[in-house]
């Protein structure tokens, strides 16, 4: 790796170095130094001699030295010596028998220590081991290896012609639009000449835009893959630490690597963890500054960089509205491809890939998995595939069967069966007849989803039974008929429990009351389906996130148009129980059968309910006419 550009990184680990030999230095000579003795008047060392305190004494010419026994030391404080001046004209022989009564041993004269050893000791071992400290961490920056001292570099992972696991977009599916858009930088890094004699210029970046898990890291695998160049992967998050500088070195160490393995593709996976709006944090106490460093680095080597060295910069994010304007203007990131949830044939088409090296039955139909999987991305579809072939191991079978996939599809929507949570009687009959509701109403009003399956087994979710609804096709729109029948699907659970045990209801409907409230409120207030209060739409988004879920509200309207929205959607919710008791006081017998089949079997799929009961004939003739009228005339 170089390290060419990187003069404030070695300034840094230098001046580093140096802090940490001069502390080893000030450790070792605090370690060496002989503990310093308490000097004391020569009475008051004669004291200590007569009251036994002493253990011995050194006499020099011109100080006396007494060292303490162990157990006075403790007593008297820090430091085993004592030292007391020697006195010029002190009888030394009467000095000698004082001593000498008192026990007090008597050793020769100490001869101080060499001023040359004190050098060596004191100054040139810990400047030698300076110079060793030093000279280690330059010879590591210079090898560029691993360690604290590399912090500065960046974390690529880099994947090359000789890498094994290399990926095509025959490796992609399900994205044919996002795919559609990313050729033509393959062909831009094979002919680059075929665009530079025409004076057109690449793109600098391309930003892959998406909900988690639709494949925006292995389209850009797939680039790479296809034209044959090298590949640097890393994630936004790996350039920030704590010390502020370090970001914006490791951006200066990949833009120098990726133009020295030109052509090349520089991918940044979660770029808004480093690319988010500097305006949001202004006015804040506590702001980011080595994030905005490593923004404002990133910024200057995208303009820096030579496009005609074929340096192609990908980039992928689940927040495309939270990021800088100044990364995503002109020059920069020109493109925006959108890698969205893919549609029916392309979650066709990914069960197909993931299922390339699969053993899978002949009765498998992976058609009728990707209608059973609405909404899923690449991510799940994936999941859902080595889910199966785990179960069908797990049962010691030699292929993957159509009951694998569907009981991985339930584990991936509902959760784990819970068996072992054992429902009482009168609990079991109750949820019994919340399912049935559902489906008997499902089964009655237009434009409900056909009924697929009914089941009253606890899941690990929390759900206590389920009622699976599966599409016909591919919708992209609602209308109002529709979504009021799917409001009384949502109803008919706690409407049958209430038929079935005269008006005592329980807490099994919270789910449904809560889906159906906020969907009959957005009916009113964002679809503007309702006379009273008109095609309008009321509240300001606050919070939106990209292809996800819709956002909060900020009140935009009176106390008075807030009452007439409260009023409106009770009145859809009244209209529609009202519509769906209806049904079921009609179809009780059938409520009734279908409740105790369910009670009895756990599970009915569609063949038994159909067994079991037939579609109202208002049911057929509105279900007929809806779909003349979709039709039109021939």
């Amino acid at each position: 790796m170089s390290v060419t550009g990187t003069g404030g990184r070695q300034r840094l680990l230098s001046l580093l170095s140096l802090l940490a030999a001069i502390a080893a230095v000030l450790v070792i000579r605090s370690l060496l130094a002989a503990p310093h003795p308490r000097e004391v008047s020569y009475s008051e060392f004669l004291d200590e001699a007569r009251s036994g305190h002493l253990a011995e004494v050194s006499i020099t010419e011109q100080t006396l030295v007494g060292r303490l026994k162990k157990e006075t030391a403790g007593q008297t404080g820090p430091g085993a010596e004592i030292v007391a001046t020697r006195l010029p004209n002190l009888d030394e022989s009467a000095l000698l028998q004082e001593l000498l009564a008192r026990k007090i041993r008597i050793s020769g004269r100490i001869q101080a220590r060499s001023f040359w050893v004190d050098v060596l000791i004191g100054w040139m071992l810990p400047l030698a081991l300076v110079v060793l400290v030093y000279g280690f961490a330059l010879q590591r920056l210079r090898r560029g290896g691993a360690g604290a001292l590399t912090f500065g570099k960046n974390r690529a992972k880099i994947f090359d012609q000789s890498s094994t696991n290399k990926v095509t977009f025959k490796d992609v599916a399900g994205v044919d639009e996002a795919e559609a858009e990313l050729v033509e930088v393959v062909d831009f890094l094979k002919r680059p000449e075929k665009y530079r004699k025409l004076g057109g210029r690449l793109p600098k970046g391309v930003l892959l835009v998406g909900p988690p898990g639709t494949g925006k890291t292995l389209l850009a695998k797939a680039v790479a893959g296809e034209a044959g160049v090298p590949f640097f992967s890393i994630s936004g998050s790996e350039f920030v630490e704590m010390f502020v500088g370090v970001g914006a070195a490791r951006v200066r160490d990949l833009f120098d690597q990726a133009q020295q393995k030109a052509p090349c593709i520089v991918f940044i996976d979660e770029l808004d963890a480093i690319g988010k709006s500097r305006s949001a944090a202004r006015g804040l106490i506590f702001s980011n500054d080595e994030r905005e460093q490593t923004l404002n680095q990133l910024l200057a080597e995208m303009d820096g960089f030579d496009t005609s060295k074929a340096v192609i910069i990908l980039a992928a994010t689940n927040t495309p509205e939270s990021l800088d304007p100044a990364l995503l203007r002109a020059g920069r990131f020109d493109r925006q491809v959108v890698v969205d949830r893919p549609d029916l044939a392309g979650r066709g088409a990914i069960l197909r890939v993931h299922a390339r090296g699969v053993m899978l039955s002949p009765e498998v139909d992976l058609n009728i998995i990707a209608a059973r999987t609405p909404g899923m991305v690449g991510a799940d579809l994936a999941n859902i595939v080595n889910e199966a072939a785990l179960l069908a191991a797990r049962r010691g079978a030699e292929a993957v069967t159509m009951r694998d996939l569907e009981e991985a599809i339930d584990r991936a929507m509902l959760g784990l069966e819970k068996r072992s949570r054992v429902m009482t009687e009168d609990e079991k009959r109750r949820v019994a007849c919340h399912e049935a509701g559902h489906a008997l109403v499902a089964l009655s009003v237009p434009h409900a989803n056909p009924v697929h399956r009914i089941s009253i087994i606890p899941r690990s979710v929390g759900a206590l039974g389920h009622t699976l609804q599966l599409p016909t096709q591919e919708r992209f729109l609602m209308t109002q008929p529709e979504i009021e029948d799917q409001i009384a699907v949502m109803l008919g659970g706690r409407t049958a429990e209430a038929i079935a045990f005269e008006g005592i209801v329980s807490t099994g409907a919270s789910d449904d009351l809560e889906r159906s409230s906020e969907l009959a409120r957005q009916m009113v207030t964002r679809f503007g389906m309702n006379e009273r209060l008109g095609p309008m739409t009321y509240g300001h988004p606050l919070g939106a996130r990209f292809l996800l879920t819709p956002p909060m509200e900020e009140r935009n309207y009176s106390e008075r148009t807030a009452e007439i929205i409260d009023e409106e959607a009770r009145r859809l919710i009244d209209r529609t129980l009202v519509r769906v008791r209806s049904i079921l006081l009609e179809r009780r017998a059938d409520l009734e059968r279908l409740a105790g089949e369910l009670v009895r079997k756990e599970t009915l799929d569609r063949a038994e309910i159909e067994a079991l009961l037939r579609p109202s004939p208002a049911r057929e003739e509105a279900v007929a006419a809806a779909l003349e009228a979709r039709s039109g005339p021939a």
